[in-house]
């Protein structure tokens, strides 16, 4: 199959795991036989731009015309089966669902957040679920708010492009993505088109390294910032070493506005250690070296990529009993979840997933064995074929035109595709 993947890359300067998951989905189909080829703007070149340059980027974020004008050409000239669009904010913009149509191409897109109903994707505002905007056609709340980066003047561009393109995406989309049925239920409650939201969860690589003992530490790994729950977690550790402690240190890693503050409250302490951005091979080892990965997110989570990383790891996670992380983790098997946003519940999770080494070992089996059926490299495969597969069809109008892809075992999950009816940083 040829695919052609539209991406607007995330900034550098801090870990992507939406920068992630395309560059695995894309070494995924490669390695399987699939010609992918990349069609993608990056935000750190906004730097590098004139001034001129750098006020105009805003006006790009509703449309970018010249965008529209490159990718026909090449849709023109290259004839992919199927374009997989991920994130276009914000130097494409929705212009890349008006050069498919140009095209004729069958499209694709991966929801990764909530930016069809959010304008800063993440239904999260002043330390608590948000949902104002959500079912509106003009996201009024969100300019109000000032939700993107608490400005108002930043919010405008997002909210113009999520009210003047949301026809577009609803109509110009063949399969959305949803990458999981939590997500899958808040959009469709949002109007959204319920017969193109499917459910496909993100794949995770094999490690490479597993755990082989009780652990070392228990491990946040993620952004610093107040949606990921850091201050939640700081809180409850506190309380936790009041109490004497568990017999493990807290091990944080990532980068974000709140490192100073992370750092400072660190510093001095036996029980906790700051370890700063973590390069991906160290990633996988301070999880395979965890008791257990911790989430608690204050957000509604559409995935949790951290969570699924551990479990391929044999690593329990104790996460917040809401989004996603509620189709991950099965409660007391392959870890624990704690009532979202209360620290005396998070609190009670730590201390019973390192109270018992052999319950913890149990459930890091658990979680492998979930991974392995839910969530690995196979699994993944399978799925994007199959959604790939059924976009060419509709468009085409039936499926026998659809070109092969391969093992045609796909096509018996049809009835996994829709789960159920039911963070913009560049």
């Amino acid at each position: 199959m040829h695919v052609l993947v539209v991406h607007n890359r995330y900034a550098s300067a801090q870990p992507s795991g939406e920068n992630r998951v395309v560059d695995e989905e894309v070494g995924l189909l490669r390695a399987a036989g699939h010609r992918v080829e990349v069609f993608e703007r990056r935000s750190d070149d906004i730097a590098g731009r004139s001034l001129l340059g750098k006020v105009a980027v805003p006006l790009l974020v509703p449309w970018n015309p010249a965008v529209r004008t490159e990718l026909a050409a090449r849709l023109r000239a290259d004839r992919p089966d199927v374009v997989h669009v991920h994130n276009v904010f914000p130097l494409l913009s929705p212009a890349v669902l008006a050069a498919c149509a140009d095209a004729g191409v069958p499209v694709v897109a991966t929801l990764h957040n909530y930016t069809q109903v959010c304008p800063p994707g993440t239904l999260h505002r002043d330390g608590r679920p948000c949902g104002e905007c959500v079912g509106s056609a003009v996201p009024l709340p969100a300019v109000r708010h000032g939700c993107y980066r608490n400005s108002r003047l930043a919010t405008v561009p997002l909210a113009v492009g999520l009210a003047v393109n949301r026809r577009r995406w609803w109509s110009g989309v063949d399969r959305f993505l949803c990458i999981s049925a939590a997500q899958r239920d808040v959009l469709v409650r949002s109007g959204m088109p319920a017969d193109r939201l499917v459910v496909k969860h993100n794949f995770v690589p094999e490690p490479g390294v597993r755990r082989t003992n009780a652990g070392e530490h228990l491990l946040f790994l993620g952004r610093l910032a107040e949606p990921k729950g850091v201050r939640l977690l700081m809180d409850a550790w506190d309380a936790v070493a009041a109490d004497g402690g568990v017999g493990v240190p807290l091990v944080l890693a990532g980068a974000g506005p709140l490192e100073p503050e992370v750092t400072a409250w660190a510093a001095g302490r036996d029980d906790v250690r700051y370890a700063g951005l973590y390069d991906p091979a160290a990633c996988r080892e301070a999880v395979a070296k965890a008791v257990a990965v911790v989430a608690p997110s204050l957000s509604r989570e559409t995935f949790g990529l951290v969570v699924a990383e551990a479990m391929a790891a044999g690593v329990p996670a104790v996460a917040a009993g809401h989004g996603a992380f509620v189709e991950l983790v099965e409660d007391g098997v392959t870890g624990l979840l704690h009532r979202p946003g209360e620290a005396g519940s998070l609190v009670e999770c730590l201390r019973r997933i390192t109270a018992g080494p052999e319950r913890n070992r149990a459930m890091g089996r658990a979680a492998r064995s979930r991974y392995e059926q839910g969530f690995g490299p196979d699994v993944g495969l399978a799925r994007l074929l199959e959604e790939y597969r059924s976009a060419i069809a509709d468009r085409s109008g039936g499926g026998n035109s659809a070109p092969p892809v391969g093992n045609d075992n796909a096509g018996s999950r049809r009835g996994t595709r829709a789960g159920g009816d039911g963070g913009q940083e560049k």
